[in-house]
């Protein structure tokens, strides 16, 4: 079944694409003609394409994996990070942290740095610094906070990167390439789609179609983690199962020697009552 259809994507406008100057012919694949100097992309391998990168990040994270979603651009920002935490996923919507990837552990330490000024704000360690001190801690808090707090539950690399215009942030594309992380792209006709494990083609500026795209995708990836749920819940079960099948002989033994132990209790007297008759 089709998580969209051609209507939603057109309703979207999923289908304008950049100016045919500024075209990347890469896409020519993905591109359906062009109208007054415009690409118009292929909404019908747009469904196509979506349709298999939600099947792929569903089972990304039904292994209980981590999807990293990137978009810094000014009229995308909110979406992903509603979409997102829709689905307890971590994100970047303000500048890429150059080496985020690459250099993991520093990105890290920067967010462990966040949570022990919390830790030392809670303390009362600070109420001995000056106003000034305070602010400029503060700041830093702050500053960490907005760059950072989304990725803070973030404790080891994604298993894949979502992003928004691969063009504007190919420095984090770069970073998933060589490390060997998939990549989730969509892509606009401007772009480069060779470097992109999952493209897929549509207009990576309006809000309605990153919207459109995004609600599929974490639609799938919701349906993995509750598919992890219910088989978790599954195991559990069936261990308690076995648990009770493996205890059932043990139970059973314990009370035959409780039946066993009055009758050997009753055989003592009628032996003793026996022996002066066989003298």
């Amino acid at each position: 079944m089709s998580r969209t259809n051609f209507d939603q994507l057109l309703q979207a406008g999923c289908h304008f694409g950049h100016l045919k100057r500024k075209w990347n012919p890469a896409m020519a694949p993905y591109i359906y003609t062009e109208r007054n100097g415009i690409h118009i992309i292929d909404l019908h391998k747009t469904a196509a394409k979506i349709d298999e990168a939600a099947d792929a990040l569903k089972q990304i994270a039904k292994s209980g994996k981590k999807i990293l979603f990137v978009a810094t651009k000014k009229q995308t920002k909110e979406v992903i990070a509603e979409k997102a935490a829709s689905v307890n996923m971590p994100y970047v919507i303000e500048r890429w942290p150059g080496g985020m990837l690459t250099n993991f552990p520093t990105i890290r330490k920067a967010v462990k740095k966040m949570a022990n000024i919390d830790k030392l704000m809670q303390d009362g360690t600070f109420s001995n610094l000056s106003k000034r001190e305070l602010l400029q801690v503060t700041r830093q808090r702050a500053k960490l906070e907005k760059n950072l707090g989304s990725i803070a539950d973030l404790t080891r690399l994604p298993s894949a990167l979502f992003v928004v215009d691969v063009l504007k942030e190919q420095i984090a594309v770069r970073e998933a390439n060589r490390l060997g992380i998939p990549v989730f792209g969509i892509v606009d006709t401007n772009s480069n789609p060779n470097n992109i494990d999952f493209v897929i083609p549509a207009n990576d500026d309006a809000k309605d179609s990153v919207e459109v795209i995004l609600d599929a995708c974490c639609s799938a990836i919701a349906e993995g983690i509750e598919e992890r749920k219910a088989e978790k819940a599954d195991e559990k079960a069936a261990e308690a199962q076995e648990g009770e099948e493996e205890a059932k002989p043990k139970r059973a033994a314990r009370k035959a020697r409780k039946d066993a132990e009055p009758k050997a209790e009753e055989a003592a007297p009628a032996a003793e009552e026996e022996a002066p008759a066989a003298e």
